[in-house]
């Protein structure tokens, strides 16, 4: 199957199993509404891998009297040394906007399915070369 023909799974679990921890810790750069986290294993500067999370809160319209939705949003970067000596930065964001009405379970479920969206099976030819059948 591929995304035209997509299933995923409604109340699904989704868990990562194997591999091997990587710990990650704050590195002082000071990010807005959120912190910017580095592996201090990675040793080389230039290909330290690194993790950005932001949080903006709903804001209530004050003309209207409704909330905004909030957005949460974390990016991973796995820099790349170039051939040419120049640095690249191979990255994945992930963002969330919801409703504060949305409930706690809706939410998580939002999540579940964006996850399956990155590992399923049916999207494997998307990502791997951008195949929309």
């Amino acid at each position: 199957m591929g995304l035209k023909t997509m299933s995923l799974l409604a109340g699904a679990t989704v868990s990562a199993s194997g591999g091997t921890a990587l710990v990650m810790a704050e590195d002082g750069q000071t990010i807005q509404n959120g912190v910017h986290l580095i592996v201090p294993a990675d040793a080389d500067y230039q290909t330290r891998r690194q993790v950005t999370a932001k949080y903006r809160p709903p804001t209530l319209n004050s003309s209207t009297g409704a909330y905004g939705k909030d957005k949460k949003s974390i990016s991973l970067a796995l820099p790349l040394v170039l051939s040419d000596g120049k640095v690249v930065f191979n990255t994945i964001r992930i963002e969330r906007e919801v409703h504060p009405s949305l409930s706690a379970s809706e939410a998580e479920e939002l999540c579940k399915l964006g996850a399956q969206l990155l590992v399923d099976s049916d999207v494997t030819a998307f990502w791997a070369t951008g195949s929309l059948s």
